[in-house]
């Protein structure tokens, strides 16, 4: 499929310029402006760089790793020298996962047309690509690889090579013979067909023919009553098999071999997540209480606690994740303006305005559903009236601020497309919250957590919170922030719309202590949660504990890439990506106690039995040509405390093309709807710690039994196409 902005007059000139080359200049600040010569080339996915004084050391990015071409002055540094670029000689790519952006300018307009039309236009066909395109596409760029002196066509000298960039170690005498076999012109060198036949060869899954052949009536080919055998027998899908197998074999028409099947295996229908929950299917009428929400901690950063900068891209990342809950930390600024910082350390500051522009123009780009502005106000009162006025200006007919009273709060679906700003609040004149010290002021508990331990040598966090709150701020609040007494007092006095923060160790602590009351208190309101105040590299703490409780809004550093963002993402990939997922009946029933810690005898414990069978295109750890991975694959389950569990395969000595485990790993999960899974796949390390490949976090209750592939994600939670591992599932329930 290829996209129109590429075929026509227009679209070729693009694509030429671009290959061609040209020095556009590299933007990172107002006093750091760089030319770097680009270049498109000849794939047409790939972008190579490098610097105006480099003789050849170009490096390159793929066109796949750009998720948005924004044109003119739409980032910070851009708008720092918009006096001296005009905005249509500037461009910025925005690169999928946690990769900074790239701002450049050209030398002219017709120059930044060229290549903002020119990715865009790159950027589309890749992703209207079929299955088998990309499947040609990635066989093409393994011949590119090989081919080293680019004369269409590869000797076996240049195919052992190509073995080694594969990841694969083959002794020479099969590998040459495999060589000899797809040389069907006698030459000693293969050819693009020749080549395509050398590399089906190479990936032939025998594991994949066996299953094949199980169900095959005659060795051959899948009818269409051997298919719906399968996906009633093996892949569990009962009286819907019937109406499958037809879908299938229309859609991989006329490959009713091998190659068909493995398409079916390999697609998003033969993968572990159930499709009937990747889009929206939860009831969104419920109170907000009842749902998880994605949340992010001190949003503003980019980096670490202390001296990082802050960045209206972190706002901007986290809200095209499906964010549904971010963070203003508002101090007063020079020039009567508020700014946003993490207040008393070297991060740098931004302007409250450019904050709130942001949030109003990415709110609802990835969910429909409300967005939480959680605010922690320092402001004078003088400020707090520019606040005010920011908030109700920009945010407009968005801003939620009626508080009606109600026995409950409203839910998701009925606040659609509306902000509900979180903090201090009072409801009459007569209520003065002048020096109340609540829980959600973070640098207060800060200081508790860190006292003798201050990274400068005067105490970080010595902060007296003595400011009085501006009447017209506070009308404005729709989530009052109010300080925990006890659970028995939120039972008996708080109002729907008040809640709590509680840093991790202080969840950590009630979950321990009373565990039930703290779930029947999520049952009513909502409770926030976030990271201690010693976490000044950004790492984070572990959701799991906390959802376990029915907390709803457990904020992480989205910026930290690992294991906890690994099981937020999980958590939050299900129900549309809305950011919103509604909690498990045992969570939400105020008339029957449920506490993680101890869970009742339940009679429906679920055994689960992976079977681990092969792996597919992993990805090298370490870029040298000789280096090749010793994989092993690691099963994860995260839950209540006792479904914790993790269980790892031997690893295969040289090969991360394709390694065959064919190993076994059972656990038995009793508390299904609050189990997450998460695929690990590492690369063996025999004298230091094992290096990561890939990961996949699924919750169990989304899972689908059967055979089935895991297609890995990166450290960042981005797609490494087509790495994959291959599974068989068996849940059974006793």
């Amino acid at each position: 499929v290829i996209s129109r902005s590429l075929t026509g007059e227009r679209g070729h000139q693009n694509l030429e310029a671009m290959k061609a080359g040209m020095f556009l200049r590299k933007v990172k600040s107002r006093t750091w402006k760089r030319q770097r010569h680009y270049k498109l080339q000849e794939d047409c996915k790939t972008i190579a760089y490098k610097s105006s004084w480099a003789i050849n050391s170009y490096s390159t990015f793929s066109i796949s790793d750009v998720e948005a071409v924004r044109a003119g002055h739409q980032s910070e540094a851009l708008l720092s020298v918009a006096d001296e670029f005009p905005a249509d000689r500037c461009f910025t790519l925005v690169f999928r996962g946690r990769r900074g952006n790239l701002d450049l300018v050209a030398e002219s307009t017709k120059e930044a047309q060229a290549w903002i039309q020119g990715i865009g236009a790159l950027m589309e066909n890749m992703e209207n690509m079929d299955e088998s395109t990309k499947l040609d596409q990635w066989i093409s760029d393994w011949f590119s690889k090989a081919d080293l002196n680019k004369d269409g066509r590869i000797n076996f000298k240049e195919a052992k090579k190509l073995l080694k960039m594969m990841n694969v170690d083959m002794n020479e005498e099969h590998a040459s013979s495999l060589f000899k076999m797809a040389d069907k012109s006698k030459s000693e060198t293969l050819e693009d067909q020749e080549f395509v036949e050398f590399y089906k060869m190479l990936t032939e899954r025998a594991e994949v023919l066996d299953l094949f052949q199980d169900y095959s009536s005659d060795g051959q080919s899948l009818s269409q009553c051997d298919l719906e055998e399968f996906l009633r027998e093996e892949q569990l899908e009962g009286e819907g098999s019937y109406e499958h197998a037809l879908q299938l074999i229309d859609r991989y028409e006329p490959s009713d071999t091998v190659d068909g099947f493995l398409m079916y295996l390999t697609s998003p229908e033969g993968s572990i997540f159930n499709p009937e929950r990747q889009d929206l299917f939860q009831d969104m009428s419920q109170p907000l209480a009842h749902y998880y929400i994605s949340s992010s901690h001190n949003t503003y950063l980019m980096e670490d606690q202390l001296k990082g900068p802050s960045s209206v891209e972190a706002y901007i990342q986290a809200l095209k994740r499906g964010c549904r809950c971010v963070e203003v930390d508002c101090w007063n600024g020079s020039n009567g303006e508020p700014v946003v910082y993490h207040g008393h350390t070297l991060t740098s500051k931004i302007l409250l305005k450019d904050v709130i522009t942001t949030i109003a123009n990415y709110a609802f780009k990835a969910s429909e559903y409300p967005l939480i502005v959680s605010i922690e106000n320092h402001c004078s009162i003088e400020q707090q009236e520019v606040m005010a006025r920011y908030f109700r200006d920009i945010l407009g007919d968005m801003l939620l601020t009626n508080t009606a009273d109600s026995s409950e709060l409203p839910s998701p679906e009925a606040l659609k497309r509306k902000i509900l700003l979180k903090g201090k609040k009072f409801e009459n004149e007569s209520e003065n919250p002048t020096g109340e010290v609540s829980d959600e002021d973070e640098a207060a508990e800060m200081n508790k957590d860190r006292k003798g331990q201050s990274v400068f040598s005067t105490p970080l966090f010595n902060i007296v919170f003595d400011c009085l709150l501006l009447p017209h701020l506070s009308d404005l609040i729709f989530c009052k922030s109010v300080h925990f007494h006890s659970f028995e007092h939120s039972r008996t006095s708080a109002k729907p719309n008040e809640m709590s923060s509680f840093s991790e160790s202080k969840a950590r602590k009630y979950s321990k202590e009373a565990g039930s009351d703290f779930v029947l208190h999520n049952t009513r309101q909502l409770t926030r949660v976030y990271p201690s105040g010693m976490r000044t590299d950004s790492s984070n703490y572990c959701p799991v504990d906390m959802w376990n409780m029915g907390c709803q809004i457990v904020a992480l550093n989205f910026q930290t890439a690992g294991m906890e963002m690994d099981l937020n993402d999980g958590l939050f990939t299900q129900n549309g990506c809305s950011g919103y997922i509604l909690k498990p009946e045992i969570l939400c029933k105020r008339e029957r106690l449920f506490n993680p810690e101890n869970p009742e005898k339940r009679d429906d414990y679920h055994p689960l039995l992976f079977y681990v069978i092969s792996g597919q295109q992993l990805p090298k750890v370490k870029q040298k040509a000789w280096f090749i991975v010793d994989p092993l694959v690691r099963v994860e389950i995260f839950g209540v405390p006792l479904d914790q569990a993790k269980q790892e395969t031997k690893h295969i000595d040289n090969n991360g093309f394709n390694p065959l485990w064919n190993e076994t790993l059972q656990f038995t999960i009793h508390t299904p709807e609050l189990a997450l899974v998460r695929f690990v796949v590492e690369d063996y390390d025999k004298a230091s710690r094992n290096d990561f490949i890939g990961q996949y976090t699924i919750p169990f209750t989304s899972i689908q039994p059967g055979y089935r592939h895991v297609h890995l994600l990166s450290k960042d939670g981005t797609s490494i196409h087509p790495s994959s591992i291959y599974v068989h599932i068996k849940i059974t329930e006793q």
